[in-house]
């Protein structure tokens, strides 16, 4: 209570108010509200994983388990190359009898903790206690052996390739795909009596090399009570690199001074937007979504040098960091506009690094799913486009845009649009661009297109709106390249939505190959598993509203505001139209239902947003608070879908500062409803944006009034340029709705290119 008069104070006098409240609520720094532990529950898919990370670095890691119900750990990861999988390497210690040992132990554990930038725990049985903290590159271990009559051991388990153990030295690679390999370079600060090879299932002391499938090596201790310490340095180019990285990282055997540097690195990232006021429980979210956020791409430049999967060559980065490992179709909508405001000069790097991968590829298409295995083409649809013309428009511009565009264009037109599929264009495609739609197949109908994978299917009302709003950015792109005809050509093509729009009923409805619409059809479960022969994981009730680039079309398109709001208002009221557990059977990502409205996948982000553009912002802000607050807790469940890298949790982020991005490649955010009384967002350029909301609590959640930059402000949107040289946007907050604020109908937020 007391705090909270000092806060209203600093409110009503306005002295430094922003420095001082922020000041204030900060009894603990950023990095102790994340908990890497929030959503480790899955409602259904995927549970979010503990990582422990740098942000953005190369090396990540989390306890190998399936989730956070798992009563055993499977060993101690040394890397994780991809987002939710695929770890290289393995440490188990262990003490017992050489006859008792194996390739990896499964350990019951207990004592955990996990903070981004340090784990520890003690593994019960062999009475062992572990810590670990990460750098970029390189990483330490510390192992307590514990046991006073038993010989310690040290396991270095590897996958397909070679290892070497010479004295307290651990080297070696694992074949990863094709000719890609991780490297690693590990010392350890005591060197072991004995050393050998662990090879179907026996241990061969003296020797020293490992090589194939199921490579392991093995270290001993005379000493049974052990305190050891292990480092280690990775790398994709080679062992003496991966022994670079360990050297220029970690210099000592010290690790609460690698976990020290970790914690000042990840609260200068966090600190870079700041936050006071707001309930407990939402700083944990709001800090843990950040945190979330800052896991990908993943950085794999190694002084100054990349291998790259695309040509299998190693190349200079020339002063741009080489990033990977970034699933666009759900970074695109948040994650990368969040970055272009808070670390311009990575989202750069990030840019670049698309346009490197197009140009050592073989067909030369922008990515749509880079991994550091390659491009997956996971997914439908080429938003990589999206993330560049973003990024133009918002005047982020140190990249080759002709390149970008040529790259882009090439995606589109020459590669399938057939999801989840690296194939040429073919028949789906010429009939796309000669018709302007996707074609359906009626139920039963068999497949004969080749390029059409077996489980994902045609997804074509998915496909035809998101390639739309592809084609619309690439419009923008030609435009600003002074393409005129080709920006033309483009911008028709983005209306190519209209062309399934059903008048009668107002959603977006598949037609077969002769313009007819598939009948008979349920909104709802048409389209088999995941809804995939006609959507994509979600429903029609969520591409209703996949209308990013053009939703003033869309009112206009449903019979006006009115209707628009009507039918917004029932995709959050319809019910399920079965049981939950026959509806997710069929539909399991379409999680974190309200009506048929799903929390849990990335197409629904925008959706609370499109009140906005009906004129009714007030169940904007009503809507995005209730939505994160039922959602998103600081618990083992408080996600409520997949967590891809940053997909949902950016939406978080951007919606408890009070604003989000509603159609990136349009330098335009829309306001919603602010979480907490004070934001400071930190700009590349040194300056800062404010966002102040007076009176701002759980119940006042509607805005009665607002300033942008000293000047009164009616309008439920702001664009890039009004921020981007810092400012200050103001808001009073009441607990009742105020129909009248943003609601006229000069206030609309603009599409397409209705700003020029």
């Amino acid at each position: 209570m007391i705090r909270q008069r000092i806060l209203i104070f600093l409110l009503v006098s306005g002295i430094g108010f922003i420095r001082n409240a922020i000041a204030a609520s900060f009894v603990k720094n950023p990095v102790d509200y994340v908990n890497p532990y929030m959503g480790n529950i899955s409602h259904l898919l995927v549970p979010t994983y503990p990582l422990v990370h740098l942000p953005n670095g190369m090396l990540r890691v989390y306890p190998q388990r399936g989730d956070y119900l798992s009563d055993k750990i499977h060993g101690l990861p040394l890397l994780q190359i991809s987002h939710r999988g695929s770890f290289v390497f393995n440490l188990s210690p262990f003490q017992g009898e050489e006859s008792e040992l194996v390739r990896v132990f499964d350990y019951e554990y207990d004592n955990e903790s996990i903070k981004p930038y340090h784990y520890k725990v003690d593994l019960c049985q062999q009475q062992l206690h572990a810590e670990f903290a990460p750098s970029h590159q390189s990483a330490i271990y510390h192992f307590d052996y514990k046991q006073t009559a038993k010989t310690p051991y040290l396991i270095f388990n590897g996958g397909n390739g070679e290892l070497e153990i010479n004295g307290n030295v651990v080297s070696g690679y694992q074949n990863i795909w094709n000719n890609l390999r991780v490297y690693i370079y590990m010392e350890m600060d005591v060197k072991p009596e004995n050393i050998g090879v662990f090879h179907s299932g026996q241990w061969k002391k003296d020797m020293r090399k490992a090589q194939g499938e199921g490579m392991c090596v093995v270290a001993s201790w005379p000493t049974a009570s052990l305190s050891l310490n292990v480092r280690y340095g990775v790398s994709y180019i080679s062992v003496e690199q991966a022994e670079r990285n360990l050297r220029r990282e970690i210099r000592n055997y010290d690790l609460e001074e690698v976990a020290a540097a970790g914690c000042r690195i990840w609260n200068d990232e966090l600190s870079k937007i700041q936050v006071a006021g707001g309930t407990e429980n939402d700083r944990y979210v709001f800090y843990t979504s950040l945190y979330r956020c800052m896991e990908r791409p993943v950085n794999i430049s190694e002084d100054g040098r990349y291998y790259s999967v695309y040509d299998n060559k190693v190349h200079s980065d020339e002063g741009y960091a080489y990033y990977t490992d970034d699933w666009i179709w759900d970074s695109y909508r948040a994650a990368h506009p969040l970055r272009l405001l808070i670390d311009q000069k990575k989202q750069i790097d990030i840019i670049r690094s698309f346009s490197r991968m197009a140009e050592q590829g073989r067909d030369h298409w922008l990515p749509n799913f880079p991994e550091v295995t390659g491009d997956s083409r996971r997914m439908n649809c080429n938003h990589g486009v999206s993330v560049a013309a973003d990024a133009w428009y918002k005047g982020v511009c140190d990249f080759d845009l002709l390149k970008m565009y040529r790259y882009a264009k090439a995606s589109i037109e020459e590669k399938t649009l057939a999801p989840w599929s690296s194939a040429k264009a073919g028949w789906l495609d010429r009939f796309y661009q000669e018709k302007g739609y996707i074609p359906s197949l009626a139920e039963g109908e068999k497949e004969t297109v080749p390029e059409v994978n077996s489980f994902e299917k045609r997804q074509s009302v998915a496909v035809t709106l998101g390639t739309s709003y592809d084609q619309w950015c690439l419009a923008r792109i030609a435009k600003a390249l002074g393409l005129e005809e080709e920006a033309s050509h483009y911008y028709s093509c983005s209306y190519n939505y209209r062309n399934l729009f059903h008048p009668k009923t107002s959603f977006f409805h598949p037609k077969d190959k002769h313009g007819n619409f598939i009948e008979p059809f349920d909104y709802r479960f048409s389209g088999g598993m995941g809804a995939r022969e006609y959507y994509g994981e979600n429903n029609a009730w969520v591409y209703r509203w996949d209308v990013q680039h053009n939703a003033g079309d869309l009112v206009k398109l449903m019979g006006g505001p009115d209707q628009f709001i009507r039918n917004l208002d029932a995709t959050f009221s319809e019910w399920l139209g079965r049981s939950k557990y026959e509806f997710y059977a069929q539909l399991p990502d379409h999680t974190g239902n309200v009506g048929q409205f799903s929390m849990g996948n990335e197409p629904s982000l925008h959706i609370p947003y499109m009140y906005n553009f009906a004129q009714a912002p007030w169940k904007t802000q009503k809507r995005i608070r209730s939505l994160i607050h039922q959602w998103f807790r600081n618990d083992l469940m408080g996600v409520p879908g997949d967590e891809d890298g940053g997909g949902l949790s950016s939406f978080v982020v951007f919606s408890m500062m009070g604003f989000y991005p509603v159609t990136p490649g349009l330098p335009v955010y829309h306001i919603g409803s602010p979480f907490f009384s004070a934001v400071r967002v930190k700009l590349e350029n040194g300056r800062t944006l404010d966002i102040v909301a007076r009176n701002c609590s759980v119940d006042n959640k509607y805005i009665q009034s607002a300033r942008l930059n000293g000047e009164s402000w009616n309008k439920p949107w702001f664009t890039h340029q009004d921020i981007r040289e810092g400012g200050k946007l103001e808001f009073v907050m009441g607990n009742r709705c105020n129909m009248e604020w943003g609601s006229d109908a000069d206030a609309i937020p603009p599409s397409f290119d209705m700003m020029e």
